[in-house]
């Protein structure tokens, strides 16, 4: 099997799992954190949080305070999710599907090298067809693009 292959048949798993995430609104986390959400949901103070913890109260604080602007360490974030009985689930979600990137990427970078060609050629009086356009497009990204080439900034 051709790694394209299985690159291909991987976004698609991915884009599967990812779904379930859509839209990432629905999991924006409360304006003070899910640490101080979950607290105060369960009635628990800094202090039970902390001695959970192992840490003091006034690093609970910072806690929450680091998770809401969000520069929070993951390992952190972990181990208060278990102190509050909570299991931290982690996801980059994309905009888009996987596969829908990819091919949107290709088209752009396609676009881009057709027209640098179909200006040189107007130069040289060989103007191109724009009926044809899309055709060329995708002979383009078949026969010249490789996923790899597609995220080079150029």
């Amino acid at each position: 099997m051709m790694k394209g292959e299985v690159r291909q048949r991987a976004r698609k798993r991915l884009d599967e799992r990812l779904r379930a995430l859509q839209p990432a609104e629905n999991f924006r986390a409360p304006p003070k954190g899910w640490v101080r959400a979950l607290r105060d949901a369960l009635g628990m103070t800094g202090a039970q949080l902390g001695s959970r913890m192992g840490i003091r109260p006034q690093t609970v604080e910072t806690i929450e305070k680091s998770e809401a602007s969000g520069t929070i360490q993951l390992g952190t974030l972990r181990r208060a999710a278990e102190a509050l009985d909570c299991t931290l689930v982690y996801a980059l979600v994309p905009n888009t599907s996987l596969e829908i990137a990819l091919n949107e990427r290709a088209r752009k970078i396609a676009l881009r090298e057709l027209q640098r060609v179909a200006h040189t050629m107007r130069l040289e009086a060989q103007g191109t067809n724009d009926a044809d356009l899309e055709s060329r497009v995708q002979a383009y990204i078949r026969d010249q693009l490789s996923e790899r080439d597609l995220w080079s900034e150029k």
